[in-house]
Parts: C-alpha cells; structure tokens; sequence
C-alpha cells in the first residue's frame, strides 16, 4: 500500500484521519508530547515546527501523500499566544507544503471556515476571506503561503466537527455530552451557525482530496446549516438526554477572548461534485449513540 503522512494524528481529526485511512493507505502518524498507539498505525514523535525533525522524517518515512492536521485550533488559545501558534499553524504548514514541492506528492492542508467573519453566508471558495480572529488570520497566512511554495496544495477548508474523541483529544460534544449527563444546563447560542460535520466524515473527505490530487481551495462542509442551539437539540433527541436542559442565549450574552463569527456556514458544492457526501446530522448522530 502507499504511505500516507498524518501530522497531529494525537488531536481530534488527525487521529478520525488515520483511522479512515487505515484499510487502504499504509499510515504514519505524527504526534508531539501526547504519546498514542494503534494496531496497525505508526506513530512517530516529531516536532514538526522545527524543519530538521521535519525534513529528517519525509526522508524516513518518503511518503506518496501527505495529510497537513496538526494545529493549535482553539480560537482562544492563538488570541492569547499568536507567537507559539503561528509556529505551527503557519510556519510548519509553509515548511510541510516546501518538502511535499520537493517530492512532488499530494498535500492537504486543514484550513477553517473561520477564514470568513461571517456576515455573507453561505461561502464558496472564491469568496474574500475576512477573518476576525488571530487564529483565522494564521490560517489564511498559511493558504496563501502553501499556495506560493506549492500550488498543488488542497486547501481544505473544515467546519465545526464532532464524534469520538481522540486518545488526547476531543471535540465540541464531549462537553456537552458531559454538562447534560451531571444534570448541567448548557446554554447555547441561537445566533451562531457552521455547516457541521463528524470528524468521520471529514477524514473521508481529506482522503477525497488526497486521492482526487485537489489542488487549491475546497469546502468540506456538511449540507445542513444549523445552530449550536438546534444541533444541541437534535443531539439531545437523539442521545435521550433531557431536552429542557438545553436554554437558548446569544453571542452576546458571553464574554469570549478571541471575537466569534455569525454564520461561517461553507458552500461545498465543488466537494459534492467529485464525490464528498456527508449524512445528515441526524444520521451522523445516529452513529455516534452509545459510542461518545
């Protein structure tokens, strides 16, 4: 089998990367301070912000393809340290997408819908970006780097996503999952809507990209535009959870660190065309039942 590289395959969508990947790419994974293991995947420790261990693990490993996933992707972690985030979220991505030039082999980078400040919905990938946080800022920084150093580079750009939780890491429903099991009231926001997707689904969507040699940008958005109070909701009916735990606020009421978006809600028709198709939300959450 060809080998496919995963960076951050200890965070959440790394590690939904590997495990899609697995049945049909010979996978290795990257990972920093937070050791993982899987049958079948291996996992290589790396500092990938700094371009010798980088360079050194291209030539161990010689991938046919890589998957760029590693990030700080917390808004308010890179509002309060953009120094050791831009590390990462740009730096390392411009130096992944140099040695990915060098062998000539597909490379896709996980960008954000937080590239756009959500006041135009639904974006496509023409659209301006107009990010209003430092994390979005870094993100466009890196498109437009990766696209100078090697423009065979699909940019993909991710929504919100949910499902299993990585060894490390977890996604957005694990809070709330645990805030309605302790008999917690989670207060969600009405006024703030993304295109959501499970980290299953993205996986397969990367790997779409990967496997199609997209070069340049591409939404990887679900097909339902919902807010956090709606999916909350939903997610609730589902998991049989009481619903009027779940109170309706907005962005408004909550003092946050880095600014928020309205509605980054993508357009991922392009992605609809070459054969990206995720479920439902209900149907996604189906899945998950008893499993999160």
């Amino acid at each position: 089998m060809k080998k496919l590289l995963v960076t951050g395959a200890s965070g959440f969508l790394g590690w939904n990367v590997c495990q899609v990947a697995q049945p049909k790419w010979d996978v290795y994974g990257t990972y920093n301070s937070k050791e993982v293991g899987f049958t079948g995947i291996t996992f290589i420790k790396t500092d990938i912000t700094n371009f010798a261990d980088l360079k050194r693990l291209f030539q161990d490993v010689e991938p046919d393809a890589v998957i760029h996933a590693a990030a700080h992707s917390k808004p308010n972690f890179c509002q309060q340290n953009p120094q050791e985030s831009y590390l990462i979220n740009v730096t390392a991505s411009l130096n992944v997408a140099s040695l990915c030039a060098d062998a000539d082999i597909p490379c896709a980078f996980t960008s954000t819908d937080l590239v756009f400040d959500g006041l135009n919905p639904p974006y496509r990938e023409s659209d301006r970006v107009c990010p209003i946080n430092i994390y979005g800022e870094q993100k466009v920084e890196a498109e437009r780097g990766m696209l100078m150093r090697y423009p065979k580079t699909a940019i993909c750009r991710m929504p919100l996503m949910f499902g299993m939780a990585s060894p490390h890491a977890e996604s957005f429903i694990q809070g709330f999952i645990n805030n309605l099991k302790a008999g917690k009231t989670l207060n969600l926001f009405v006024d703030e809507f993304r295109t959501t997707v499970s980290g299953t689904t993205a996986a397969r969507g990367l790997l779409l990209a990967v496997e199609k040699r997209v070069e340049g940008r591409l939404h990887l958005g679900g097909k339902e535009r919902i807010s956090r109070y709606k999916f909350g909701k939903l997610m609730a009916e589902v998991f049989d959870f009481p619903a009027e735990n779940i109170t309706p606020c907005r962005q408004g009421d909550v003092d946050v660190i880095a600014p928020r978006s309205p509605d980054t809600s993508l357009d991922s028709s392009k992605a609809f065309a070459l054969g990206y198709q995720p479920p439902s939300i209900r149907e996604e959450l189906e899945a998950l039942r008893g499993r999160v």
